[in-house]
């Protein structure tokens, strides 16, 4: 191994160059100076970024139905209740400084910046309709662009709507024009007409979307004959319905959740599950958890994901590339609660060939399961969860809620900047900046 380096150069202890030492000097001066103006700039740079992105903070308007919530406010709390009373089924968080009333007084919250271009410069929120204890505004919410109409359904297998194995819930519309008119009023029960939809042969309808210049519906079907299966709904009277499946290689569908069309291949995906057996109105189950693609071109049928406790939600993003998947498994309907279990949205690539590919967790809510779900036309994605509807964008990060204080198991986008949000006995009409982001086929 080689000894230490001489500290004295060839020339002999003592000896300097100095005209070597001279200009190694000036480089050093030199180098020390450049250091220093770059270290300038950028601390000017830094300054002026700092600056510019506190005054647009400072400057920017929080519209009247709005409030920032502050994630710090929370980080510590004095007290953290035990898992008794904070969990995941009715509870919903309420930072601190704030109450209930507070909080639904200006329900959107703001918990990044992001979310004042999703509710834009004046969003609204206006209570349009109330059905007592029935839940008459659960699932299925579907806009109609030819009459400019939503449709959505009862809750199938709820108590209190005597609905499941006895009878079947039902499917109702509002006209949108009325929403509309009442828009700047925050309570305005009874203001819109909610008409039933005359379409027995759909029996415990839960999930929809547009097809083909119509509606189709997952049917979680009664009892142990009749069985679940994708229904066809004409959405003008007489309301006309037609059959596209009703088995998979001869085996019943469990209980068919939620449907969407895949804007790359406008094949229809689905998801199956278990809720018809936890709710009493479906036999025990024969296939597994799963999310299906059905081509109604060739009529093939296949599974693309497994793995779920319960998979319910589906959606894919506004170009196609990725697919969204709630599980809901942490609520087991009859069977109560189970809080080690999802309550979160799982994202999936899309393949160019429609399989899914790298699933990753998107998300775990914190309040509730992930219901319905759905993308904006920016990408940013919506869900139903038990304090209202909760925003993320593409990442995965919470920008903002749409707080309601009670349950929306679902909602949908009406097009440019309205919403209809639906929370079982109450009956939503929104306003705000973003565009819905699903594919819907020309009529």
């Amino acid at each position: 191994m080689p000894g230490p380096m001489p500290l004295t150069s060839a020339k002999g202890a003592g000896q300097r160059n100095f005209g070597t030492d001279d200009r190694n000097s000036k480089m050093i001066t030199l180098s020390l100076a450049l250091v220093v103006l770059v270290a300038g700039v950028f601390v000017q740079a830094f300054r002026s970024s700092w600056t510019g992105n506190f005054e647009r903070q400072s400057n920017r308007q929080v519209p009247d139905q709005a409030q920032v919530i502050d994630w710090k406010s929370f980080n510590v709390l004095p007290t953290v209740l035990p898992p008794t009373l904070a969990n995941g089924s009715a509870f919903f968080f309420i930072p601190p400084g704030h109450d209930l009333e507070s909080l639904t007084n200006k329900p959107f919250h703001i918990y990044d910046d992001e979310f004042y271009d999703v509710i834009g410069p004046n969003p609204t929120l206006t209570l349009i309709a109330n059905s007592g204890t029935n839940p008459m505004f659960h699932e299925a919410a579907v806009w109609y662009p030819p009459t400019d109409e939503m449709f959505f359904v009862q809750n199938a297998g709820a108590a209190a709507a005597g609905t499941g194995l006895n009878k079947s819930n039902v499917i109702l519309k509002i006209a949108l024009s009325e929403a509309a008119a009442v828009s700047d009023i925050r309570n305005a029960t009874g203001s819109v007409n909610v008409h039933t939809v005359d379409a027995p042969s759909i029996l415990n309808s839960n999930g929809a979307t547009n097809y083909r210049g119509q509606i189709v519906y997952t049917a979680e079907g009664q009892g142990d004959n009749a069985t679940s299966q994708l229904v066809v709904l004409n959405p003008r009277e007489p309301y006309n319905t037609t059959i596209l499946l009703n088995n998979y290689f001869g085996r019943q569908f469990n209980s068919l959740n939620d449907i969407v069309v895949n804007p790359r291949n406008k094949e229809l995906y689905f998801t199956d599950t278990l809720y018809g057996y936890l709710q009493d109105f479906r036999p025990v189950p024969g296939l597994r958890n799963q999310v299906y693609r059905y081509n109604d071109e060739t009529g093939a049928v296949a599974a693309v994901a497994d793995g779920f406790t319960l998979p319910n939600g589906i959606t894919f993003s506004p170009n196609g590339s990725h697919a969204y998947v709630t599980d809901t498994g942490v609520f087991g309907g009859v069977w109560g609660w189970n809080f080690s279990s999802p309550a979160s949205i799982y994202r999936f690539d899309v393949q160019e060939d429609g399989t899914f590919d790298n699933r990753k967790l998107f998300t775990y809510v914190d309040s509730g399961v992930p219901d319905g779900v759905h993308c904006d036309s920016n990408g940013n994605v919506y869900t139903g969860t038990s304090d209202g509807v909760q925003v993320f964008n593409p990442s995965g990060k919470l920008i903002g809620k749409i707080f309601l204080g009670k349950t929306s198991a679902n909602f949908n986008f009406a097009g440019d900047g309205r919403m209809v949000i639906l929370a079982e006995d109450d009956l939503y009409y929104a306003t705000l900046g973003a565009s819905g982001g699903s594919y819907i086929e020309d009529a």
